[in-house]
């Protein structure tokens, strides 16, 4: 016995060392992108925003059918149409994620009328926008139902029939706001970091299960609607993401089975530096970089 846990540990760092020159090699040779034409692809929060850029990649880069889910039927009808007119299939379904009853049945419908679904994108969100003291109570309730138990309710609803089928993909759309934190934006840090623990424990509890994987995408601040007025210190060194960029890239790290994306690259320092530096280092850093401020004007979506 004592021989076999030696050799795993003398086999441990060597396996360290593959995985990471593993890694470098596909950075520079991108590995075979998957084909997506089988799939049916279901994505939350899809009438605007990155919602709908997301239901645009998906079809433009072949789905077979896109599903959409929100609240809005203004919106989700007129990017359902939008995607009618690209070639590819698409239906929507009035659905709250934040509402359990709600999702199973409308899960159940859409496996009635479109087929099973396999890949799953949790795109829906809102965010608040005030300080704790400032804030309304069932803002933030609601806030945390749909950011964070929507994503309970809507996997629990797809995840076993991808496990049955042993093809599936649960994808996040989550924020590097789940990994720091800003002022005047609790709710919403607070739900994200609570959905980055979800996906994590997800994947790895999704490694013994063959054909199923998950992705969880942690962009920056992104030029939508819902964060309007959100003002950052240096625009010019660090740039909202444009939300077709987002989307781009979130498709494509479906297509590589990647499980964490960090946009932009520059976003991982960040984490480096939230490992190494003293909190006083990174209350500067903060300072420095108006993160302290940037909500202060922040109107939300209108």
């Amino acid at each position: 016995m004592i021989w076999k846990w030696l050799g795993a540990l003398l086999l441990f760092p060597v396996q360290m060392v593959y995985l990471v020159v593993k890694a470098a090699v596909c950075l520079v040779l991108p590995p075979k992108l998957r084909d997506l034409s089988q799939e049916n692809v279901l994505v939350t929060g899809g009438g605007r925003g990155i919602g709908r850029h997301l239901a645009r990649e998906f079809a433009r880069r072949g789905a077979r059918k896109i599903i959409l889910w929100g609240r809005t039927e203004k919106c989700l009808k007129e990017t359902t149409e939008e995607i009618r007119m690209m070639g590819t299939e698409c239906h929507y379904f009035i659905c709250d994620v934040g509402n359990r009853e709600e999702v199973y049945r409308q899960a159940k419908a859409v496996r009635e009328k479109v087929g099973d679904i396999t890949i799953l994108v949790n795109n829906a969100a809102v965010v608040h926008g005030k300080s704790l003291m400032d804030s309304d109570d069932d803002a933030l309730l609601k806030s945390q139902h749909i950011n964070t138990l929507g994503q309970f309710w809507t996997t629990k609803a797809f995840l076993p029939r991808m496990l049955e089928l042993q093809n599936g993909h649960i994808v996040c759309l989550n924020s590097v706001l789940a990994l720091s934190a800003i002022p005047g934006a609790i709710d919403y840090c607070t739900s994200k970091a609570s959905s980055f623990a979800f996906m994590e424990s997800l994947t790895l509890g999704l490694l013994d299960c063959p054909g199923v994987n998950a992705t969880t995408v942690l962009p920056f601040h992104t030029s939508t609607e819902m964060f309007q007025g959100m003002r950052i210190r240096f625009p010019s060194l660090f740039p909202p993401l444009k939300p077709e960029t987002v989307a781009r890239r979130t498709v494509e790290a479906v297509q590589m089975n990647q499980a964490f994306l960090l946009l932009p690259w520059t976003m991982h320092v960040l984490v480096i530096l939230k490992s190494i530096l003293p909190q006083a280092a990174l209350e500067e850093i903060h300072k420095f970089s108006g993160s302290y401020t940037c909500m202060n004007t922040f109107k939300g979506r209108t």
